[in-house]
């Protein structure tokens, strides 16, 4: 008999980043110098707290490609790739799906997701309340944790075990 899919989520959002308007694009946006030597800290903690995933998916403007890449070469994952699905405004039941065919690989596993406010947080709702009624808030290099089961079913299912803010991780 084989097991029902698990998968560990790490909502991670992006790094302190460049003002706004400092930039004619909004997503060429990068991380500060501040910015990356504390997402580099958090980085560094999560490693001692022996926080490991198999992938980072991050969304494709700069500044969270730049955070995974940091992650990544802290060791929290092997590997970091970008998915347009985790854009600004992305919707979770598109990427419940890309989730669905990624558990018949892994059916027990970790990801960490790299992006952005308010749609890490409020996904993050959704997966354990069903529904975005409590408005968490994750702050820059920030993490929130989510036990997910079989991705079809996810949505109200899942369970919550990390809301830590970064300066509880510095």
């Amino acid at each position: 008999m084989t097991s029902s899919p698990q998968t560990e989520l790490y909502f991670i959002r992006h790094g302190i980043a460049a003002e706004r308007g400092t930039y004619a694009n909004d997503d060429e946006r990068p991380l500060t110098d501040k910015g990356r030597s504390r997402t580099q800290a958090v980085a560094e903690r999560l490693i001692a707290l022996d926080c490991k995933v198999e992938l980072i998916l991050s969304s494709p403007l700069i500044r969270a490609r730049q955070t995974s890449q940091i992650l990544v070469a802290a060791g929290l994952a092997p590997t970091a790739k970008p998915l347009e699905l985790l854009a600004p405004g992305g919707h979770l039941t598109d990427w419940l799906l890309w989730l669905a065919d990624w558990q018949l690989a892994h059916p027990v596993g970790r990801l960490a997701l790299v992006g952005h406010e308010p749609d890490l947080s409020s996904w993050a709702q959704q997966l354990v309340h069903g529904e975005a009624r409590d408005r968490w808030q994750l702050k820059k290099a920030g993490v929130i944790g989510v036990q997910v089961p079989e991705a079809k079913g996810a949505i109200g299912h899942s369970h919550l075990f990390w809301l830590t803010p970064p300066r509880l991780l510095l």
